[in-house]
């Protein structure tokens, strides 16, 4: 299982199984992070406008046959089976998945949150470490990923560090970044044992009681009452 820098478990094996896109990947399968911030990495942004922008990983470029197409079969995330480029996720320098989902993804506790309310979110961001065994440029599948962009070099070997993250911790700030949301009762028993993000459970009874006493307060300030229901003692005289 894959573990923090100061070694406690993040529930996974494998990060990128946890991964539906890349948050630079617009609905079209372009890469936005080479069209609005190519100057932070001119080669990758060049060797991506050869290809019309479109992203390696999401399809082949423009014009290979039908055919000659290298895409893999992939078996990671729910969006994976229409991608057929010759690039995994875990290929690319600037590659990030943050999850947007307001709900525990190991238990489906959902965040409540009252307006003005300062109360510790039901919620946490986890962070899913990885770190590929490959440096861009020297691939085992013979592709030069052009990466080499400022901030893109995970360690003293320079291979990039990817991040994958789940609504948990806080450690570091990796060039690569997948994120998930957890509860912080989830989020504790994934670093505090053998939990996996894929266990099959339910809300910790405390985390109920917590979300039930938001809603309660939520529905109180919600609630309407007339001048004449504040103020008449017998409602019914």
């Amino acid at each position: 299982m894959e573990k923090t820098p100061s070694g406690t478990s993040v529930g996974v094996d494998d990060p990128y199984a946890h991964v539906d896109r890349c948050d630079h990947c617009t609905d079209e399968g372009r890469c936005r992070f080479a069209v609005e911030q190519g100057d932070r990495d001119p080669a990758f942004a060049d060797r991506l406008s050869r290809r019309d922008f479109r992203c390696p990983v999401v399809s082949e470029a423009p014009g290979v046959p039908e055919g000659e197409r290298g895409g893999t079969t992939r078996e990671h995330g729910d969006l994976e089976e229409g991608l057929t480029g010759p690039w995994e996720w875990a290929d690319c320098p600037h590659f990030r998945s943050r999850d947007h989902d307001r709900e525990c993804v190991r238990c489906g506790l959902e965040e409540r949150r009252l307006a003005h309310d300062d109360e510790r979110p039901l919620l946490e961001e986890h962070h899913l470490s990885y770190r590929s065994g490959t440096a861009p440029g020297d691939a085992a599948d013979g592709i030069d990923h052009g990466g080499g962009g400022t901030g893109d070099s995970g360690g003293e070997d320079g291979t990039p560090a990817h991040e994958i993250t789940v609504h948990l911790c806080r450690w570091w700030t990796p060039a690569h970044e997948i994120t998930v949301h957890l509860c912080r009762w989830c989020h504790a028993k994934i670093h505090d044992s053998w939990a996996r993000i894929t266990d099959d459970a339910n809300p910790d009874p405390e985390a109920i009681a917590e979300r039930e006493g938001r809603r309660s307060r939520e529905q109180a300030e919600l609630g309407f009452e007339s001048a004449a229901e504040r103020f008449d003692p017998d409602p019914e005289g």
